[in-house]
């Protein structure tokens, strides 16, 4: 049963829309309850990753978060999302229960370190968890 597979809630909500990249700052809080919130001060974006399991892959399998670069999980980030919400309005596609929700990233944004990273290695942990491959 698909009940006892953790929901996968991915919510990135960008306002705004520049040409230009822009800085933002960053709050990371991880909840007691497996929830990993990655925001800033102002709410510009929020993501919220509920999956059992992500938070103790970040902490034991992941690489450490200064392995690569900003701008190679930028790199990364660039071919996965696209696919990712490829998957998620592929009404043909059956796995629904890993993609639920677009990801609206901006590429103009600078969203740092700490938010690139958790994204790409959300997917990477889809990857392992759920052996989807995304290339």
């Amino acid at each position: 049963m698909k009940i006892y597979i953790a929901l996968i809630f991915i919510f990135l909500i960008l306002t705004g829309c520049y040409s230009t990249k822009r800085t933002s700052d960053n709050t990371t809080t991880n909840r007691p309850d497996g929830i990993v919130r990655i925001a800033n001060d102002s709410l510009e974006y929020e993501i919220l990753i509920i999956d059992i399991g992500f938070e103790s892959y970040l902490n034991s399998i992941a690489k450490p978060i200064n392995y690569y670069s900003q701008s190679y999980y930028e790199l990364k980030n660039k071919f996965y999302v696209p696919i990712w919400n490829q998957r998620v309005t592929n009404s043909y596609y059956n796995k629904r229960y890993i993609y639920e929700n677009i990801i609206d990233y901006d590429y103009n944004i600078d969203y740092g370190l700490d938010v690139n990273y958790k994204l790409f290695n959300y997917f990477k942990f889809v990857e392992y968890k759920y052996k989807e491959k995304f290339f």
